[in-house]
């Protein structure tokens, strides 16, 4: 496997990052992935931006977009990638300097790093479903900046794991804002529901072509919250993100969702989702 460090390609094993690097001993820096369905990506603008974002709010002077657009596109063709799906992660920290919690001189160098891997979305749970547990959304409030600091996120789910369940749903203030790796969205009564754009959750990719392919489908949505209470009346609920897609939920925390079985407006979505990556 070849990955990208710092103006390099270079097999796995040979990458080296510093110790003092921020993003090791701070979790100072940002992320995206990007999903390349047959060599060509998906959104990929969208990601672009989403990172230049966390990284203005972030402070710190990563390279431009068409460098980084350059590097996913090389990782996926030095990984013979371009048929089939792919996944590039891709991070970027202020660098590495003497452990100070402030910024280091504004000459130092950020960290860049991605790497390329395959990857298939979990197809048989597109069909069946998951389940989910809910808890309470602990988070600080700047989840809209994609930061790799995600302790909260990664104790929440393996809370799920251990529970069974596929997936956790944060709940704020009796409202439902996201998961820990995903956004969610609920429909009751023929509309869809999901937590608007704010600092409590980060504004998914995927979220965003959902909403769009509603408009196309002529089903109506509400950028709201949803109401834990309310839950017990959804029809449907649905997670989504850039490598599983769009995943039906049809249980939380034990209880059926709807009639427990995915549902007429996660299927449009799912099938009107597969037909864009391919066009």
């Amino acid at each position: 496997m070849y990955v990208y460090l710092n103006g390099d390609y270079l097999p796995l094993e040979e990458a080296r990052i510093s110790p003092e690097d921020r993003g090791f001993l701070f979790a100072d820096g940002a992320y995206e992935v990007f999903h390349a369905y047959e060599g060509r990506f998906f959104r990929a603008e969208g990601h672009l931006q989403r990172m230049a974002r966390s990284l203005r709010e972030l402070r710190i002077d990563g390279p431009d977009l068409d460098q980084l657009r350059d590097v996913a596109e090389t990782l996926v063709r030095k990984n013979n990638l371009e048929q089939g799906n792919a996944v590039v992660y891709m991070q970027i920290t202020r660098g590495a300097a003497p452990r100070k919690h402030a910024f280091p001189p504004n000459d130092t160098p950020p960290t860049v790093y991605a790497k390329a891997y395959p990857h298939t979305p979990p197809r048989d749970l597109q069909e069946q479903g998951i389940s989910a547990i809910l808890a309470p959304d602990i988070r600080w409030t700047r989840c809209d900046i994609k930061s790799v600091a995600l302790l909260p996120n990664v104790l929440a789910h393996q809370r799920a794991k251990d529970s069974g369940a596929h997936e956790v749903i944060f709940v704020r203030d009796g409202m439902l804002t996201e998961g820990a790796l995903t956004n969610v969205c609920a429909v009751f009564d023929g509309r869809l529901v999901t937590y608007p754009k704010s600092p409590y959750i980060l504004a998914g990719i995927t979220r965003g072509a959902v909403l769009e392919l509603c408009e196309m489908l002529n089903v109506p949505v509400e950028e709201v919250p949803i109401l834990e209470k309310n839950l017990p009346r959804a029809d449907e609920l649905m997670i989504c993100n850039t490598t599983s897609e769009i995943l039906p939920v049809t249980r939380v925390n034990d209880n059926p969702v709807g009639n427990g079985k995915p549902g007429p407006i996660t299927r449009a979505l799912q099938q009107a989702y597969r037909e864009a990556t391919r066009s």
